[in-house]
């Protein structure tokens, strides 16, 4: 039995010594099962033919690891813990002391807005009532309460403003270490992360989501402290004053507090889900953006437009269910705590009644029960954005605790020297059940040129990002001059390495800019070389600013042969000893295809180069072909050799020479007269 799988299908095949007896075809959905079922197979035929070795148990398809993917959207199914705040201590840990400061702040301003309504009592029983009755006001006595309500009220603004303008501080710098934190993980993580990830929804999180969190911690967090700081202190002086009135004060507190956890758990998973919805409508600004020129040129506005209008249509949805559950709920809060008040006016006014509590005191503790009931109001709202807060945190500690599929060395050896010699050693690679790559080996030499040719699919690419480690191999190794390539510092080995791709990426910035990406502390001269070894620097010279031009976002503004050649420069600029060319002419015109070659015989010369094109006749220079297919290495030798052998190489070069013959026969065609046809 034979399995095999290749571009979405695989395959299972039984033979016997005459041929084969059957096959079996499926989507690789089912890899997992084929691949227990040849397990299954082979077990049983060694036990016909009597192998004492025990063999491995056959794989089970639902023991299988997830994939990253599967993993992330397995967390995203949990709803998000208020516990996971906790988690943020570690970005507010190097500013715990501001923290005790800001903390000790807001206790010695709720103590001093505390003060205004415990001068009211004397106020009312020593001054006021007395005077009603008849009773001369003694000098002085009125001007010093008045000086004490202001300077008290004059404290509480100090202290308020210092104790915000310090948490403040803090919190916008845990926002930004956050930030930084996010983003410096992400640019840690493989290539294999990103391949299931929209740039939208990964722009919200390090971007909106960070805010929503500094917005908490600098805002809604420090409300929250002062609201219970100041519910203490008044539950505190209220039971001094009078206790029965106290109890009674706190008849809504039991009912507001099952609202809130009624509530809870519906915010949570609410603001969760608007947090994904709204990375929807950032999806489609980050694919529709950057990729106008299509949108356009296939007159698809319309449509994006609904795209951008059905993510906008469930982004209200879901904060409209959200809104209708804090519409209820707050209010709810409000007419119980007036209810409480209520309860309060009616009995005080007896107490008042009974002669057991003088008006002052009454004044003073509706004064005291006003802030309580209020700051209550305000400390039940806290819960919609906290819920907010432990949803965003969510998102960003699902970037965080992702690890990397490429990981460091844990003992990085150093390499200062590299003389390109490559030594691939029986590797193999699979994308999720798919098997790309296939016991591939290969040795190349320092300074060799090697062409990569095949099929779509054979795994050209996939080598390549094997051996740039934006993937491991899952069985095998890659070894530069000896060493395996993940004992070595993964930016250390990638400072060997020139990469030349088919679409070459250029970032907003001027022309010097983009050629110095990789060594940013070129000087101009160094940059200019660069540029006149691609044959670039005619072009630059010719544009406004010369080498300071602006190109715009991924190289708006330059022809592809041009980003191309600024590419060449930039991979030049670095001197490499290992380089790879990625198709780097396939979408030229012939013309500029000359002037990349030419570009490219001075970045390949003296190095060890690994070039992939699709047309083969670019590849004849190259001092070695090396034939892949369905992930194996089936024929390697120089062009001559290869096409006298009528094998692999030669049927893909037959192929490309019979569709070139007939694009050309098509072009004369359309371009002869109309009488001629």
């Amino acid at each position: 039995m034979q399995h095999s799988d290749h571009a979405g299908a695989g395959s299972l095949e039984l033979f016997d010594a005459q041929g084969r007896l059957a096959q079996w075809r499926f989507t690789l959905a089912h890899n997992p099962d084929a691949e227990r079922l040849l397990a299954l197979f082979e077990q049983a035929m060694a036990a016909l033919q009597g192998h004492d070795k025990p063999l491995d148990e056959p794989p089970n398809p639902d023991d299988a690891d997830l994939s990253a993917t599967e993993e992330e959207a397995e967390t995203a199914d949990a709803p998000p813990s208020t516990l996971g705040l906790l988690r943020l201590w570690r970005f507010a840990k190097p500013y715990q002391g501001h923290l005790l400061l800001g903390f000790l702040l807001t206790l010695a301003a709720t103590g001093a807005s505390m003060v205004p309504p415990y001068l009211t009592m004397p106020l009312m029983d020593e001054v006021l009532v007395p005077f009603q009755n008849g009773k001369e006001i003694e000098p002085g006595i009125v001007p010093l309460y008045m000086a004490g309500l202001l300077g008290a009220a004059l404290l509480a603004w100090a202290l308020g403003w210092a104790k915000n303008y310090v948490l403040g501080l803090v919190s916008e710098r845990i926002g930004a270490d956050l930030r930084t934190t996010a983003y410096e993980h992400l640019m840690k993580l493989s290539l294999e992360y990103f391949g299931g990830r929209r740039t939208g929804d990964l722009l919200n999180r390090v971007g909106s989501e960070t805010d929503n969190l500094c917005l908490f911690l600098s805002v809604h967090l420090l409300e929250f402290a002062t609201d219970v700081l100041m519910i203490v202190m008044t539950a505190v002086i209220l039971f001094s004053i009078d206790p029965m009135l106290a109890w009674v004060t706190l008849v809504p507190l039991p009912f507001i507090v099952w609202l809130i956890h009624v509530v809870r758990d519906k915010l949570r998973t609410g603001f969760e889900k608007v947090g994904r919805v709204w990375s929807e409508l950032t999806n489609v600004l980050a694919d529709t953006i950057p990729g106008i020129r299509v949108v356009k040129a296939f007159a698809q506005e319309q449509r994006e437009a609904e795209r951008f209008r059905e993510a906008n249509r469930q982004n209200l949805m879901v904060n409209d269910r959200i809104n209708f559950v804090w519409a209820l709920f707050s209010p709810t809060v409000t007419l119980l705590t007036e209810i409480g008040l209520l309860v309060v006016w009616a009995f005080g006014i007896y107490l008042v009644a009974q002669h057991q509590v003088t008006l002052g005191v009454l004044t003073a503790f509706l004064a005291y029960i006003g802030r309580f009931y209020t700051r209550l109001d305000s400390m039940s709202r806290i819960v919609a954005h906290v819920q907010r807060a432990a949803a965003g945190a969510k998102r960003i500690f699902e970037i965080l605790d992702h690890v990397s599929s490429v990981p460091e060395a844990a003992d990085p050896k150093s390499m200062p020297v590299v003389k390109g010699q490559i030594d691939i050693d029986n590797i193999n690679f699979r994308y999720g059940n798919r098997a790309v790559v296939r016991g591939l080996s290969l040795n190349i030499a320092p300074g060799e040129m090697i062409g990569l040719v095949g099929q779509s699919g054979s795994g050209k690419t996939t080598l390549v990002n094997l051996l740039c480690r934006f993937y491991d191999v899952s069985d095998g190794a890659i070894r530069i001059d000896g060493v395996d390539i993940r004992e070595l510092r993964l930016t250390d080995y990638r400072r060997h390495i020139g990469l030349v791709l088919q679409e070459p990426f250029l970032f907003f910035g001027t022309i010097a800019d983009n050629i110095a990406y990789g060594l940013p502390q070129a000087s101009r001269e160094d940059i200019v070389a660069a540029a006149r070894a691609a044959h670039a620097h005619e072009f630059i010279m010719r544009l406004p600013q010369g080498y300071d031009s602006l190109v715009g976002e991924r190289g708006q503004g330059l022809s592809g042969g041009e980003r191309q050649r600024i590419s060449i420069a930039r991979a030049l600029l670095i001197d490499p000893r290992i380089l790879i060319l990625d198709e780097a002419t396939s979408s030229v015109d012939s013309e500029t295809e000359q002037e990349i070659q030419r570009a490219l015989d001075n970045l390949v010369r003296g190095r060890t180069t690994i070039a992939i094109a699709h047309r083969l006749s670019t590849l004849q220079q190259a001092d070695r072909l090396v034939v892949l297919e369905r992930g194996r290495l089936v024929e390697q030798g120089s062009h001559a050799d290869l096409m006298q052998r009528q094998g692999a190489y030669y049927r893909l070069y037959e192929a490309q020479a019979r569709q070139h013959e007939a694009d050309r026969v098509a072009m004369a065609v359309s371009l002869a007269p109309q009488e001629m046809r």
